[in-house]
């Protein structure tokens, strides 16, 4: 879609060339997704070159810029598995970027999936300074993120440990091509089972367990952490099917783990 009120696009040298009317691009994939009015001005952040992948000791750094082509190569199973989710044409694929997935804060967004289930955190540049939050925390509903006015999601830490960790995946839409109506990602690792679901919320929900719940466990925490008006009620799928679908794959991969 043509943003026909964009005058200008710069490549921004730094956070504070930011001013009212400005939108940070990266892929354009949802940014030229649907009218955008307010807007007159993009700050190209192609142009900051930023490597896509960091490997460190402590862990691996994602660039905003990162296309999901170039995370999907990356080697690590669980993040290759979270792409596809996106049910994508290659042209997608190659322009699209971690960091625009993370704040468009669609419900079905797999890269909101992928750092709260692996424990991950964004970092946060803005002129007052930096700041960073946990990916759970950073999705706050539908289309709404922690984001303040000029901010910028700089990049995604996964820490190694969750990186190495066992993992287990589920993901249902109601049409094979469709866009993920549940997600479901479970963790297993020295600190217990983890257990994060997206796509059929409106936000991430993370249960943690210290030990291996039993099936009862699982459906009661579910109950009570995740109420019925956080399920997502639109064409995707109707809140019941998402909570039944919800429960069904929690329960799946806790018998995969515990196992």
């Amino acid at each position: 879609m043509d943003l026909n009120t964009v005058t200008e696009v710069i490549s921004p040298a730094q956070v504070g060339q930011w001013r009212p009317g400005d939108a940070w691009l990266g892929g354009g994939t949802a940014l030229f997704g649907e009218p955008r009015p307010h807007l007159t001005r993009l700050l190209d952040l192609t142009a900051a070159d930023w490597p896509a992948l960091t490997l460190r000791d402590d862990g691996l750094e994602i660039a905003a810029t990162c296309t999901i082509a170039e995370l999907a190569a990356s080697g690590y199973d669980i993040a290759e598995k979270c792409c596809h989710a996106f049910l994508a044409s290659f042209k997608i694929w190659n322009v699209a970027t971690v960091g625009g997935n993370l704040c468009a804060a669609l419900p079905a967004g797999p890269m909101i999936a992928l750092g709260a289930a692996l424990d991950g955190t964004v970092l946060l540049q803005s002129p007052e300074g930096e700041r960073t939050l946990p990916v759970a925390d950073f999705v706050t509903g539908e289309g709404t993120t922690v984001l303040r006015e000029g901010e910028l999601l700089r990049s995604m830490h996964l820490p190694a440990s969750a990186l190495t960790a066992v993992t287990a995946y589920r993901q249902g839409s109601l049409h094979a091509h469709g866009r993920s109506g549940v997600l479901v990602v479970g963790r297993s690792d020295r600190d217990g089972l983890t257990v994060t679901v997206t796509a059929a919320t409106r936000r991430p929900y993370v249960l943690r367990f210290a030990e291996p719940p039993t099936a009862e466990l699982m459906s009661v925490a579910l109950a009570e952490r995740i109420p019925d008006d956080a399920y997502v009620d639109d064409v995707h799928g109707l809140p019941a099917w998402r909570r039944h679908m919800t429960r069904l794959y929690a329960e799946q991969i806790r018998a995969e783990l515990v196992a």
